[in-house]
């Protein structure tokens, strides 16, 4: 059996789905991102039951209600994973006892898009699972142990979560509450609502892209609604764009923003640009400047 290697063309012709995670405060529209998207080939993975805002919405849904429901389902879409053990989650043993209750796998093949709403629940329903684990009890006492159960957690979810973003062929959008909290010195810091700290860090580096549904106000005082895209923006909104097509600040509408990723690329020059902005500076100044690097004439 020889290496098997993607030439060029092999690679730049395949389809790669969009993975990615929208977060934002409660109230700001969320889950009313279905609307954008096509419903035909959308399945909404209603984890938090709050479909009324969504009422009328014409796509499939699946309804999960524990953590093993949420591992069967993923494994169901993604496939297995040929590099774990039968004995593991996602494995090839653990996907065909999966299809012998679910049925062909080829009814997720009208999907393009995964809604899981939200992951902010997921950790919880992970979180209940974990915590009836032995890892979550301490061998010497038998008394529950806090720290293995979120360390369990911490592993849970990030197994899921990859394995759902190694399905390269659908796009898979996890929906998340955003935190906003005070550092020691009263800054505002965000971060994602969840269950354990090493999933909400590790997140970002997991998927493509990053969007903040947030509040902002205009330079007239008025607020409107917006993704804010990029990792540098002034308000210090969780964002990351590995496409490198989209700007600071995109309308809040999910179909047209997944059109422009997956729109022509930029340049390579365009995209790796790093270069310093020239400062501005004032008339005050660059007399003072030039006072200082001029040599003084003698006369």
């Amino acid at each position: 059996m020889s290496l098997k290697i993607y030439t060029a063309d092999q690679r730049l012709a395949e389809y790669h789905g969009i993975k990615g995670v929208m977060v934002g405060k409660s109230g700001l529209g969320k889950t009313s991102q279905l609307w954008t998207l096509n419903p035909i080939a959308t399945l909404f993975c209603d984890l938090e039951a709050g479909d009324r805002a969504v009422e009328g919405w014409t796509g499939d849904a699946v309804r999960p209600r524990t953590w093993q429901e949420c591992r069967d389902i993923a494994v169901f879409i993604g496939g297995p994973n040929p590099a774990l053990r039968d004995d593991q989650p996602y494995s090839q043993a653990h996907f065909d006892a999966v299809c012998a209750r679910f049925g062909s796998p080829s009814a997720m093949d009208k999907y393009e898009t995964i809604f899981v709403d939200s992951i902010t629940v997921a950790g919880r329903l992970c979180m209940q699972w974990c915590k009836g684990q032995p890892q979550a009890y301490s061998e010497k006492t038998g008394k529950p142990d806090s720290r293995g159960a979120y360390g369990l957690l911490g592993s849970e979810m990030i197994s899921w979560l990859t394995h759902l973003q190694h399905t390269r062929h659908k796009n898979v959008w996890f929906v998340g509450i955003l935190d906003e909290k005070l550092d020691d010195f009263n800054r505002r810091v965000f971060s994602l609502q969840i269950d354990g700290s090493k999933t909400g860090l590790e997140l970002p580096g997991i998927v493509d892209v990053v969007i903040t549904l947030a509040d902002i106000k205009a330079d007239d005082g008025q607020s409107y609604r917006a993704f804010v895209c990029q990792t540098l923006n002034a308000w210090g909104y969780p964002a990351k764009d590995r496409s490198g097509r989209l700007d600071l600040i995109e309308e809040p509408h999910l179909g047209r923003l997944m059109q422009k990723i997956a729109g022509p690329a930029k340049p390579a020059a365009e995209r790796l640009n790093f270069s310093r902005p020239m400062p501005i500076t004032c008339p005050s100044d660059t007399t003072t400047a030039t006072s200082v690097t001029q040599p003084i004439q003698e006369s």
